[in-house]
């Protein structure tokens, strides 16, 4: 079931929620809703849903009209952050329910009740619990149920706000696969909350960025993270370094610290430069590329990488620098907590000074790595 959005707004009293949007979703689409707390992306969800009413627009499900209808006639499922389990209920009858209270002309007969009950406890790899109650569950179990109980009622759209926001890392990760692999296996239309980038960019088909009651970028998720279109989107996707300078003499400096220009077709001006964690090198010089003196702040070995926390010396940032190396990279020079490193950037983004614009791309990949001012 396709979802289409048209020139969506909501107020509460004089604070504006959302301010006019529109969105299309295609049939069979996963859709994450992204951005930190405050952005509107929970207002839209209930919206969808019908648990909220929108000041303005209009809401269409496939060729249905849905803006004026109540949420029990649109027909979606709904999973909760704090799953909403009836602590006297059964896993089973947790499972029925939105069945069993569905009207006599629609509901299904007792038997094929107990067969999709069944069905769905095994789908959702359960089936053994099925006489247990919520207090005997695990956290990710009562995920897994909230979510066999919205997919009983057959939904045209299933609607989850932060999902897995309750549950610890290793968990989330896992369910996070888990519900990919059955939302390609089933095929629904389903639209999910989250402030975690990791799980919009690895869950979603396309990835809509909001703040502040606006949409930010629409994008999949690939291309989301290689061309981020304002400043919001690239610091709230994280893990990125800027140095805002004065372009002087082909050089982009700050107090003692430069970049120079990259060899590419893009023209530097004054503004700030945005370059990510794992496109930093580090040395004990300075080069011809760049004079970025940092203080080893912290080295922590996370996963295949080794992230290093760095404070500007002798030049002026309103944050601690991040290098994310490979071990081999760190190996060949295993810098210390206190020492002074040299930080060179491989590609960056940069964003001009008083411009709204989009950030060009820029690359000092074809010169030399290893030249030191002499």
């Amino acid at each position: 079931m396709s979802i289409r959005l048209e020139n969506i707004s909501k107020t509460f009293g004089q604070f504006q929620a959302l301010s006019p949007m529109s969105l299309n979703i295609d049939e069979g689409e996963m859709i994450g809703l992204l951005g930190p707390s405050g952005s509107g992306k929970t207002t839209l969800l209930r919206i969808i849903a019908g648990l909220e009413g929108a000041n303005s627009g209009r809401i269409q499900f496939g060729d249905r009209d849905v803006t004026n209808q109540h949420v029990r006639d649109r027909h979606v499922g709904f999973v909760f952050q704090n799953y909403a389990l009836f602590r006297h209920m059964t896993v089973a009858d947790n499972v029925a329910f939105g069945l069993e209270v569905m009207d006599a002309k629609q509901r299904p007969n007792k038997t094929e009740i107990q067969h999709r009950v069944k069905h769905l406890l095994e789908m959702v790899q359960l089936g053994h619990l099925a006489n247990r109650y919520p207090s005997q569950l695990s956290g990710g179990q009562k995920q897994r149920i909230a979510l066999a109980r919205a997919l009983a009622t057959k939904p045209d759209v299933l609607l989850l706000d932060e999902p897995f926001g309750a549950l610890d890392a290793k968990v989330r990760k896992e369910l996070r696969r888990w519900l990919r692999s059955l939302h390609d296996e089933i095929g629904f239309t389903s639209v999910f909350v989250t402030h975690d980038q990791e799980e919009a960019l690895e869950l979603s088909d396309r990835v809509v960025v909001m703040s502040n009651g606006h949409i930010e970028q629409i994008d999949e998720p690939a291309q989301l993270y290689a061309q981020p279109n304002s400043r919001f989107v690239f610091d709230f996707l994280g893990n990125v370094n800027v140095f805002e300078g004065k372009l002087t003499q082909s050089r982009l400096h700050n107090h003692n610290a430069w970049i120079t220009a990259p060899s590419s077709d893009v023209p530097m001006n004054s503004g700030q430069l945005y370059i990510r964690s794992h496109e930093l090198s580090l040395h004990t010089e300075a080069s011809k590329i760049a004079n970025l003196p940092l203080k080893v702040v912290a080295v922590n070995p996370i996963g295949a990488e080794v992230r290093v926390e760095l404070a500007p010396h002798e030049w002026q940032s309103e944050q601690i620098w991040e290098a994310d190396l490979t071990h081999s990279e760190y190996d060949r020079n295993p810098v210390k907590r206190g020492e002074i490193v040299y930080a060179e950037p491989r590609n960056g983004y940069f964003f001009r000074e008083n411009s709204h614009q989009a950030p060009e791309q820029v690359s000092w990949q074809s010169r030399s790595l290893d030249e030191t001012v002499k």
